[in-house]
């Protein structure tokens, strides 16, 4: 026999709703996995490819100074958004970093870094700090990505 609960419908039932946002949340956790995978391998196979290389590298000089303007833009505000969440992970009054925050703000600095790169190589008009912009921020998506998942999992701690 089924219990029912004050809004009709079965606890069994109950149970798979309650459930089902846990799964949803979790797949999505794994889009920017999937992100920095394709990320990494489109960087990794522009690299071996000279001519796709040489291309992205030294568009037209009017498209390369927009592009390093675009790139040191994204660069400053990715800078600025992860000393906010670095800065929001301070411990609180119990004493525990909030590590989401951190990861974050960890994962906004080094995409930082890589929009640093990307303008330095239009710059240079030089493909490799590009293709190194590629892996950083697809290392880095991934990376951060299964450490949240992982601080996502962490059991909390009774009240």
């Amino acid at each position: 026999m089924t219990d029912v609960t004050a809004s009709g419908t079965s606890e069994s039932e109950a149970a798979v709703r309650d459930r089902s946002p846990d799964r949803r949340s979790a797949l999505l956790r794994l889009i920017p996995i999937a992100i920095g995978v394709l990320v990494l391998v489109v960087g990794t196979l522009a690299g071996w490819d000279g001519t796709i290389v040489a291309a992205i590298a030294t568009p037209p000089l009017v498209i390369r100074a927009g592009l390093v303007a675009v790139a040191v833009v994204a660069g400053l505000w990715l800078l600025a958004g992860a000393i906010a969440r670095i800065s929001a992970s301070e411990p609180g009054d119990d004493g525990e970093r909030d590590l989401v925050s951190l990861t974050r703000g960890v994962r906004l600095a080094f995409l930082a870094v890589a929009a640093f790169s990307a303008a330095a190589g239009w710059l240079i008009g030089h493909p490799l700090p590009i293709v190194v912009a590629f892996i950083i921020a697809g290392v880095d998506v991934i990376e951060t990505s299964f450490l949240l998942v992982v601080v996502n999992r962490r059991p909390s701690e009774p009240a």
